[in-house]
């Protein structure tokens, strides 16, 4: 019983070697490149079937007249497919969204929004500055006019080293302007108006020379502005100075005159006594 085992299990391998053999043994033709049909019944890889031309060298007439029985012959005979014109590819669909996607395109509302705040934010920042402009030179003239009117009110007063106060100087000043007011009440207008003018003035120039200085010089500094006020000035001022000079030259002269004739006086009576003696 146990030798009739082996002897199946032996009969069965060398059963199976032989089959495994018969099929390996087998003649076939083995192909360079896969055949159509089954190039055809297998299911592309992607969705979309990229399809290359090959380029296949041009033969002659003699040449494919041949009747050529190769499997590679037959391959390189086999008629070329091509796509419809119509039909587009993935490639091609990808290039034309990428070309819409860089053509130029006009401004948005957004953009032209965002200009608009941009052109009025610019018109307001400039008018601004023109008025903060404006601000600031009307500030620096007003602050200009204070210090040139302080200095010149500063300007006027006489210094310490001159001695000169200006407290009573100008109480003898307004003294004397009444003083000659009630002098010419009884005169004309005229006469009403310059004789407490007159009187001030001589006061002035009497107790507050230093201070007149100063007056007088800011005075001829304005009225150097109007050429023909200062040439009026200058005329007036000679003519005050020539009658002042001419008034001191008469008084001399009558002087000399009024002592010649005391002098003679006094002689002659000095000779009358003498003479009586």
């Amino acid at each position: 019983m146990a030798a009739r085992l082996a002897f199946q299990r032996r009969a069965a391998r060398a059963t199976a070697a032989a089959l495994v053999g018969s099929f390996a043994l087998v003649p076939t033709v083995a192909f360079a490149e896969a055949s159509e049909s089954r190039a055809s019944a297998r299911k592309p890889i992607y969705d979309d079937d990229f399809d290359v031309v090959p380029s296949t060298p041009s033969f002659t007439t003699a040449e494919t007249t041949k009747d050529v029985s190769s499997p590679a012959a037959a391959t390189l005979n086999a008629p070329v497919t091509t796509k419809p014109s119509g039909q587009k590819t993935f490639t091609d669909s990808l290039i034309d969204v990428l070309a819409s996607t860089n053509t130029p395109r006009g401004p948005t509302p957004t953009d032209r929004l965002a200009a608009q705040i941009r052109r009025a934010r610019l018109f307001l920042y400039q008018q601004a500055c023109v008025a903060e402009d404006a601000v600031n030179s009307g500030m620096s003239r007003a602050f200009d006019l204070e210090h040139s009117f302080t200095s010149t009110i500063a300007g006027l007063a006489p210094p310490r080293e001159s001695g000169e106060r200006l407290m009573p100087g100008l109480i003898y000043v307004l003294v004397s302007g009444m003083a000659g007011s009630i002098v010419a009440r009884n005169r004309g207008v005229v006469l009403r108006g310059a004789t407490p003018l007159a009187f001030g003035l001589g006061a002035a120039w009497t107790f507050l020379p230093v201070t007149m200085n100063n007056v007088s010089a800011l005075a001829w500094k304005y009225e150097q502005k109007f050429p023909a006020v200062a040439n009026a000035h200058i005329r007036t001022r000679e003519g005050i100075e020539k009658g002042i000079y001419m008034a001191k030259v008469h008084t001399e002269i009558a002087q000399h005159k009024v002592e010649e004739a005391v002098t003679g006086v006094r002689e002659t009576v000095e000779g009358w006594v003498r003479k009586g003696k």
